[in-house]
């Protein structure tokens, strides 16, 4: 029977439970593990309510005794299947209560009807009585009492193995509060139901009343839901695509599906076994395996986090398909920098590495359009360039052949002197020499042409003197200057040749365009002289093109090597620069800028680092 004390001491149970419950719905934030505890504390108050029922019935009148005994076994059974869920959900993480975890409730739902139709059939108790001593149990009292049972020992069972498994202080603590929360009403079931000895009808819930005590203290005062597990398998799985967590012994511990998926697949990983003594398949995929395992030793040799690029070759719908993986292995050190294990993350680049490859695909097309574009702006240039020579060469040959007709005529005439004949060889050789001088102009255009009509792929990287690509600059762009009325000067402070190691075409293209824009400008205002400066600091080499023109507005200022804009309307397309900008930095590792000239106009500049340029003396003829 129920005494006064105990009364008492059900409705303290019942009012502190409710009052807590409400408190914690109403501050919010709830969330799985919290709606399965209310449901445990709701369960519990329906059997300690029962017990209060019981206290106030008269104990003659057993139907009525019956019933409030039945509505017990809605807290009791279902109390033991939600502890279990508790401990699953707070071990696996769930958000959402997979639905195989519902038929954990079939046991209970059973038992209750077996108790509710008992008068029906006596399966549970033969004699009822609310006097522990006086009852009788049925033969599946103890089989339902078993089913009780169970879900508290694989709670405890539960718990104990992932608190061992983490070797977490904070989860340790946690799963020790849920162990002991899971103890009482077990063994006070056992003993209830043994009859080892004779235990009040009250002393099963008020056990549970403890569970609830306990569960609630590390559920709530630890801040379960904001360092439970799964907030770390989602810190991880936002970091990296895969994860394998490893002891320091190579005992694989955990992983998550992606990573099975992967790798775990190809060589039987599986947890609480050596890595080491998983099968290992030859091929690509058995490179995979070794790379892991040596970095996993380099890792804890050095204590320090090994990184490398993985290629995978995975079959995905029946077709071998490339993936590339960062691999970062990351030593877990505990106390006194004691290595406890290793952290393996696997980071998808696949999509980024296909993502640069058609940056790069699209920069080289870019680049080549450029200088394309720049060649056909040439063209007319060249053409022009060609005809002088050429027309030289023509009026030379029309000279020689006079000469040679006049030689031929001459023979056998007595008038003829060997003086004239000298006279004839000296001005024929000053023909030939004509000849030789156009021929060579020619030259060193079709030279410079063919130069910059090599693919930006195929750069040509060497040394070369500046002095060789400023002469490539004043054949190509001669034409334009003149047409233009603008006058090219180079300027040297440095009283030496630099000697630059590069790509001569490259640097070419460059100044083409830089002198090309500010012929351009100086166009706008009728002409003028462009010059371009040869500066040294202490750490850089500066080519500085200098223009008299309209300048560069500030707006155009800021983006001009971040983007593709020009201020030239219609008539350009912005690419110059900014592809420029990227040739200076892949081929020199330079830089360049853009800044107002004090004399009105633009200043464009290119700095390579001193570490890629040599000065040598000038050649003769130049500093002559």
């Amino acid at each position: 029977m129920v005494s006064d004390s105990m009364l008492v001491l059900l409705l303290v149970c019942i009012v502190a439970i409710l009052s807590f419950v409400t408190y914690s719905i109403r501050k919010g934030n709830v969330r799985l593990i919290h709606k399965l505890y209310f449901c445990l504390s709701f369960s519990l108050v329906i059997w300690l309510g029962a017990c209060v029922g019981i206290y106030f019935t008269d104990p003659g009148n057993t139907p009525a005794l019956e019933v409030w005994d039945a509505l017990t076994y809605l807290g009791g059974p279902f109390a033991c299947t939600l502890a279990l869920l508790i401990s699953m959900v707070f071990v696996a993480g769930w958000e959402k209560l997979p639905r195989k975890c519902f038929l954990l409730f079939i046991p209970p739902v059973i038992t209750n009807l077996l108790v509710w139709t008992n008068p029906l059939h006596h399966l549970i108790y033969r004699t009822f009585s609310v006097d522990n001593s006086a009852i009788e149990f049925g033969p599946l009292m103890f089989v339902t009492g078993l089913f009780s049972y169970i879900p508290l020992m694989a709670s405890i069972v539960v718990m104990i193995t992932f608190a061992v498994r983490s070797k977490n202080r904070l989860y340790m603590w946690q799963a020790l509060f849920f162990v002991l929360g899971d103890l009482p009403p077990m063994v006070v079931n056992i003993m209830a139901t043994l009859k080892l000895v004779n235990v009040s009808l009250v002393a099963t819930p008020l056990s549970f009343a403890l569970t609830i005590v306990f569960h609630g203290f590390s559920i709530f005062y630890f801040h379960l839901l904001d360092i439970k597990p799964l907030a770390l398998q989602r810190v991880l799985e936002r970091l990296s695509d895969c994860y394998l967590v490893l002891s320091d012994t190579g005992l694989v511990v955990d992983f998550n599906r992606p990573f099975y998926e992967t790798f775990g697949k190809q060589y039987g990983i599986q947890e609480n076994v050596f890595l080491q003594n998983c099968t290992k398949k030859e091929g690509e995929m058995g490179g995979a395996f070794y790379t892991l395992l040596s970095s996993v030793e380099a890792c804890r040799n050095s204590k320090s986090n090994i990184s490398y690029e993985q290629t995978v070759l995975l079959e995905e719908n029946q077709e071998t398909v490339k993936k590339y993986y960062m691999v970062e292995i990351t030593p877990i050190l505990v106390e006194e920098e004691k290595l406890g294990g290793f952290l393996a993350f696997f980071k998808d680049v696949t999509k980024v590495k296909e993502s640069m490859q058609k940056l790069q695909n699209s920069q080289a097309k870019l680049m080549e359009q450029e200088r394309l574009a720049s060649l056909g702006q040439m063209v007319g240039g060249i053409a022009h360039n060609l005809k002088t020579p050429i027309m030289s060469i023509s009026g030379s040959m029309i000279a020689l052949e006079n000469l040679l007709n006049e030689c031929g005529e001459s023979l056998g005439d007595p008038d003829v002197t060997e003086e004239d004949y000298r006279e004839i060889y000296e001005e024929a050789a000053g023909w030939v020499e004509k000849v030789r001088e156009a021929c060579a102009y020619m030259s060193d255009i079709i030279s410079a042409v063919k130069g910059q009509a090599v693919n930006m792929s195929l750069s040509e990287t060497g040394e070369f003197r500046l002095e060789d690509a400023l002469k490539r600059v004043f054949l190509l762009l001669r034409h334009e200057l003149v047409g233009n009325g603008c006058k090219l000067e180079v300027v040297n402070s440095l009283g030496q040749d630099p000697l630059l190691q590069g790509d001569i075409n490259s640097l070419v293209q460059v100044l083409n365009n830089l002198v090309t824009n500010a012929v351009d400008a100086e166009k706008a205002v009728g002409g003028g002289s462009i010059t371009i400066c040869l500066e040294k600091t202490e750490t850089e080499l500066q080519i500085q093109v200098k223009d008299r023109g309209t300048g560069v507005p500030e707006e155009i200022k800021r983006k001009l090597f971040r983007q593709m804009v020009t201020n030239k309307g219609a008539l350009g397309t912005g690419l110059g620069i900014y592809i420029s900008n990227s040739v200076i930095r892949a081929r020199f590792n330079g830089r360049m800028w853009v800044e107002d000239n004090p004399g009105g106009g633009a200043v464009f500049g290119i700095a390579i680092p001193l570490q890629y340029v040599d000065l040598v003396p000038q050649r003769k003829e130049e500093s002559e």
